[in-house]
């Protein structure tokens, strides 16, 4: 009996150093590509610092005013003109007043149990 008990506690044993191993390796493994992605994103960080200061760069007036002397003709632009914004006379008015004996109307008929929207289908046709 203490035979059996031995050799199933030196098999047991065994399956769980074999397993120890196996999570030994795959948790290398998880920080290996950890450590990987790291440097990627740490070199994408580089490569977005860099593009950020071209467009610094190429975005200034000073390197932007040759090219548009260079093509201005070619693409009829000229300086913003006052004219372009509008005016205050092309903004439409105020809407007039609402018309409050309508709106009396309305709530009276609520008020007395009439559903409006009823009274429109029925005057449509729909129902």
């Amino acid at each position: 009996m203490i035979r059996n008990l031995n050799i199933f506690l030196l098999f047991v044993s065994v399956v769980m150093l074999a397993g120890v191993y196996v999570l030994k390796f795959s948790i290398e493994g998880t920080a290996s590509e950890r450590t990987a992605l790291a440097a990627q994103i740490e070199d994408q960080e580089g490569q977005l610092s860099l593009l950020k200061a071209d467009w610094a760069v190429l975005n200034q007036p000073g390197h932007i005013d040759p090219i548009i002397k260079r093509h201005q003709e070619e693409l009829a632009i000229g300086p913003v003109q006052q004219e372009q914004f509008g005016a205050f006379t092309a903004l439409p008015m105020r809407p007039a007043k609402p018309d409050t004996a309508a709106m009396d109307a309305l709530f009276a008929a609520i008020s007395e149990g009439i559903d409006p929207i009823d009274a429109i289908l029925e005057m449509e046709g729909i129902e």
